[in-house]
Order: C-alpha cells, then structure tokens, then sequence
C-alpha cells in the first residue's frame, strides 16, 4: 500500500486560505486515484475532492466548488488541496487517500490507503 502524510492544515479566520499536502510513499504515485475526506465533530467522513490519476479529471463536493482546488504532482508524488474563502464549516480533520485505479472519473469509493489527517479550524 502508499503510505500517505499530510501537512499544513491549522487555525486561520474565515475568509482565508489554506493549502494542504499530502505526500505518498512506497508505491507509484501515478497508480493512484487521490483525494481529500474530511470529518467534522460528530459527523460522518465526507468526500470533499478527487483527482484521477493522470490529473486530467477532478470531483468536487458541492461544498467546495468554486472555492478549493485539487492538484497532484506526479515528479513529486503529491497531492495538495488548495482552499479558499474558508467558512467556519470547513472546520474538521481532514484526510488524505488514495485508491489504485486508472479511472477518468473517480469518487474513492473504495479507498487502499489513508493519511493520519491535518486539523483545520476557521473561526469566524
């Protein structure tokens, strides 16, 4: 399996950004479909972005079109998600996975791997 570490989610105020990584290891990147979960207090996990393995393709959660972006970088096997215009409802942990499949369009609905997650807390 990939091992996957994410890193930069903090504390910042509403209306900020944030970009989050997620860095794999172990297997090849590019046989990986990627994306982010992210689970707040007392909900369920939720998807909220995909990215296809070459890049070419993305989902979005309807909670986060048109304010974050999904990116990966093969050369680098990385993931990022670049978030804007944060509301205090994208507070949660938010996790990185990745599942082995060359789909163009991909929901992770059967995931191989995790990441340990990266809080991120919008005050408002």
């Amino acid at each position: 399996q990939v091992q996957l570490v994410e890193s930069g989610g903090g504390l910042v105020q509403a209306g900020d950004s944030l970009r989050l990584s997620c860095a794999a290891s172990g297997r090849t990147f590019s046989d990986y479909a990627m994306g982010w979960f992210r689970q707040a207090a007392g909900k369920e996990r939720e998807l909220v972005a995909a990215i296809s393995w070459n890049g070419n393709s993305a989902y979005y959660a309807d909670s986060a079109q048109g304010r974050f972006i999904i990116s990966r970088d093969n050369a680098k096997n990385t993931v990022y998600l670049q978030m804007s215009n944060l509301k205090p409802e994208d507070t949660a942990v938010y996790y990185c996975a990745a599942e082995r499949s060359f789909a163009t369009n991909t929901m992770l609905i059967s995931v191989d791997s995790w990441g340990q997650g990266t809080q991120v807390t919008i005050s408002s």
